[in-house]
């Protein structure tokens, strides 16, 4: 009421605990006005990472001998639709997966997230992703859950960013398998410098994540930087390491295994789709091809790795697997066209009507500070 007493002296404003949906120092920082899908695509880089990238590869593939560019459409019109849905449906169901999966790590730091949530945030930043460079849709999942609930946004990047790890791992290590089992005969000696690659990159993020675990926050410590930073990468790393441990660690490594697999038989449902003659790549070549493509989109320079992705992928078909560059140009187009496309064309509507881009939409089950047995 108006003529109420104000608080004694005794309790200092500062001491008071503020409420939990308060954002933490330097949580503020991220704006909604930073993060707005609208605003970004308004953004004259933002116009010239989608399109210029796309230019030059159709000028690419118009100007090199060998991409007859003419029978692309026969090709592609002449496919099984049946198994092209199929491929769009595998593809799909991964994003459940996903849902689980950080739903899963999001639980393990104090915060029960559903699944149905968590994968509705998910397929929502995989669509700025495929509009944006920059890997923006990984910074607007860790928004998206923050206005809708009562979570540390820095430790909420933590798991972001441990999932991403758990992503790379699976993609180095389920590729390097593909690969020995697609290449019984022996390695080729460009597969050969890719497997190098792939093992130094583990043992670099292994070094890493024991660095950070060990020493991040000594290293942290001893630089010259504001209060407010510190506080933040210790909320982030709390959301790295108390999302992910040894009980969890099986089930998290199970469900990564899934997600990727349905990235492998999207691709391999894409060329059995498209019938071509003498182009077989088997389950394992599938699963080679897709996951190496994968590591392409971590390519920050722009959106879903456009160009480059498209790029990698026809020269892996064409010279490891001896696939024509016109059949190769097709199996990508079409792949792309789902993991994509489709993405851009259901997001985009899925955006529309979310409530959860404004902060409406994650059900409250309980206080994340809550004990889950209280």
């Amino acid at each position: 009421m108006a003529d109420e007493a104000p608080p004694p002296p005794s309790t200092p404003p500062a001491e008071q605990t503020p409420p939990a949906s308060e954002p933490a120092p330097g949580e503020s920082e991220v704006r909604a006005d930073q993060l707005s899908l609208v605003a970004r695509l308004r953004q004259p880089r933002t116009i010239i990472s989608l399109v210029l990238p796309i230019l030059l590869l159709a000028l690419f593939a118009k100007s090199l001998p060998g991409f007859k560019l003419e029978e692309l459409p026969g090709k592609i019109l002449g496919s099984n639709p049946w198994l092209l849905i199929a491929a769009f449906v595998i593809f799909y169901a991964g994003f459940p997966l996903r849902g689980l999966r950080w739903a899963m790590l999001v639980h393990r730091t104090g915060f029960p997230l559903t699944v149905r949530d968590s994968t509705e945030i998910i397929f929502l930043s995989w669509l700025v992703n495929c509009l944006v460079p920059a890997k923006l849709g990984d910074v607007y999942r860790a928004y998206l859950l923050k206005i809708n609930s009562p979570v540390s946004l820095s430790r909420t990047f933590g798991t972001v960013f441990i999932e991403r790890i758990l992503d790379l791992f699976a993609i180095v290590v389920l590729g390097l398998a593909a690969g020995f089992v697609s290449f019984r005969s022996g390695l080729p000696s460009d597969v050969q410098i890719v497997f190098l690659i792939g093992v130094v990159f583990v043992l670099v993020l292994a070094g890493g994540l024991l660095t950070m675990r060990n020493f991040g926050r000594r290293i942290i410590t001893r630089l010259p930087l504001p209060h407010r930073v510190l506080e933040f990468y210790d909320r982030f790393e709390e959301g790295v390491f108390a999302s992910i441990g040894l009980s969890a660690l099986p089930r998290l490594v199970i469900v990564t295994g899934l997600i990727w697999g349905t990235e492998a038989m999207r691709l391999y449902l894409v060329v059995e789709a498209l019938g071509l003659p003498g182009v077989h790549l088997g389950i394992s070549g599938a699963f080679f091809v897709a996951l190496s493509a994968s590591l392409l989109t971590a390519v920050p320079l722009t959106p879903a790795g456009i160009g480059f992705v498209e790029t990698g992928v026809v020269g892996l078909l064409t010279l490891v697997y001896a696939v024509s560059n016109t059949d190769a140009l097709a199996i990508t187009l079409v792949d792309r066209a789902i993991s994509v496309l489709s993405i851009i064309i259901l997001g985009s509507i899925f955006y529309a009507i979310s409530p959860k881009r404004r902060g409406m939409g994650v059900r409250m089950a309980e206080p994340p500070s809550a004990p889950a047995a209280a």
